[in-house]
C-alpha cells in the first residue's frame, strides 16, 4: 500500500507556500515536500494537525492505494 496526498493541491488552493505550513505544524519545510512527495507517512499527531491548518479531515488529505 503506498499512502497518497493531497497536501499540495490544498497548499495550492489558499497559496501556501511549504515553509508556511511546516512553520504552522512545527515541522522542517523538508518534511513537507516529502509528505507531498510520497517519501514520508506523517504520523497521526502531523497528519491531524495538517488537516487542521485546512480545515479538511485526515482522510481528505490522505488515502492509501494498492
Amino acid at each position: 500500500m503506498k499512502l497518497q496526498t493531497r497536501i499540495r493541491e490544498y497548499r495550492a488552493k489558499t497559496k501556501m507556500k511549504q515553509e508556511e505550513l511546516a512553520a504552522l505544524v512545527g515541522v522542517r519545510r523538508e518534511t513537507i515536500g516529502n509528505l507531498e512527495n510520497g517519501r514520508y507517512n506523517p504520523s497521526l499527531r502531523l497528519a491531524m494537525d495538517i488537516a487542521a491548518v485546512f480545515d479538511c479531515t485526515v482522510e481528505e488529505l490522505f488515502r492509501f492505494t494498492e
